[in-house]
């Protein structure tokens, strides 16, 4: 399905106070402009309930969200976000990412619901594609690491194959999140997760370290 598009959301993402509109000059820079907070990104952040909600609750934890598309940025840039300093965003293609940070910058990398791109012959566009992977290795510090959450099990499942098959250590991994009592304390939910599992969709959830170098 098509995004709908909202008119003048450029001209207000473009104008936000809450977006970073320099990012290329950021490299190297992201603690310092944080004060020194650890780093945590998520790749695809729609309307950003989980970021907010994260930020409010983790002040010593800095959350960046990305996304490319600005009707649905438009739609994070809640005004109460204005006044959470450890909260940002980035209107920009994540591909691009490498060179908005400096390599092991980041300290958490969350992929949530990320778009499955169920052909075979799309499997490169998944944000846990081998290419994207190589991404975010380079992003993360050594005692980094990345967090997955999808509804859609053939994505989890090909995703935590890939990520082994690319030497990435997986510590946790579940496929039904909100059943099991341990893993599913303090989890926040995004708006897809909440929508999903309350029609009865177990949702998967995996974290994974990157390859030692």
């Amino acid at each position: 399905m098509r995004l709908k598009h909202i008119p003048g959301s450029e001209e207000a993402v473009a104008a936000s106070p809450q977006v970073i509109h320099e990012p290329e000059s950021m490299p190297g820079r992201w603690k310092e402009y944080f004060g020194g907070r650890k780093i945590a990104l998520e790749i695809g952040c729609g309307k950003g309930k989980f970021l907010f909600e994260n930020a409010s609750l983790n002040g010593n934890i800095a959350y960046v969200g990305v996304d490319f598309y600005s009707s649905v940025l438009i739609k994070a840039l809640k005004k109460d976000g204005e006044q959470l300093p450890n909260l940002r965003f980035l209107w920009m293609d994540a591909s691009k990412l490498t060179e908005t940070f400096a390599p092991g910058e980041v300290d958490i990398i969350y992929l949530n619901f990320s778009d499955p791109w169920p052909k075979d012959r799309h499997a490169k566009r998944r944000l846990t594609a081998p290419g994207f992977l190589k991404k975010w290795q380079s992003l993360l510090a050594p005692d980094g690491r990345l967090e997955f959450k999808t509804d859609n099990m053939p994505l989890f499942d090909w995703s935590a194959e890939t990520l082994k098959n690319e030497g990435w250590t997986i510590t946790v991994l579940t496929h039904d999140l909100h059943n099991d009592p341990v893993l599913f304390e303090g989890n926040i939910m995004t708006e897809y997760e909440a929508k999903f599992s309350a029609k009865g969709n177990p949702i998967g959830k995996l974290i994974a370290l990157p390859p030692k170098t």
